[in-house]
């Protein structure tokens, strides 16, 4: 529930950013004016596509998956945890990958995707306690 509840606030970080990157939001709430560098540099698109797509589909994968892993069919398996770690994994990879590209190239710091940043974070944590916590009891494979 904890990974569920927390895809659900990193969708909605990520629509947000991705509604102002295409122009549907006229104004990015940041304060510090970092956000609009980071968001209008060319490292805010990911082969041809604006990065805050790829989140809202990551987060939207994981809420789908911790989701099916709440059904009592599913709770004792150990695939859903396991591809949440997988899939989490795969976004604090990236997420790295752009934090690294805001300090170092961009030298601006976008409020908004470190928030994303701890999301993510967060959800690969509760992935690998919910995955251990399974390799502690008898499970279906």
């Amino acid at each position: 529930m904890v990974i569920a509840t927390l895809s659900l606030i990193g969708f909605f970080v990520a629509l947000y950013l991705l509604l102002w990157k295409v122009g549907v939001l006229g104004s990015l709430a940041c304060g510090t004016g970092g956000c609009e560098m980071v968001q209008t540099s060319k490292y805010a698109e990911f082969f041809g596509l604006p990065v805050a797509l790829y989140g809202m589909l990551g987060y939207l994968a994981l809420l789908v998956v911790s989701l099916l892993g709440l059904q009592p069919r599913w709770v004792m398996h150990r695939w859903p945890t396991l591809g949440l770690t997988v899939l989490a994994a795969l976004g604090v990879a990236f997420t790295a990958y752009l934090t690294y590209l805001e300090a170092a190239v961009i030298h601006a710091w976008c409020q908004w995707c470190l928030v994303s940043a701890g999301i993510i974070v967060a959800i690969l944590v509760a992935a690998v306690v919910g995955l251990r916590a399974l390799g502690h009891t008898p499970s279906v494979q």
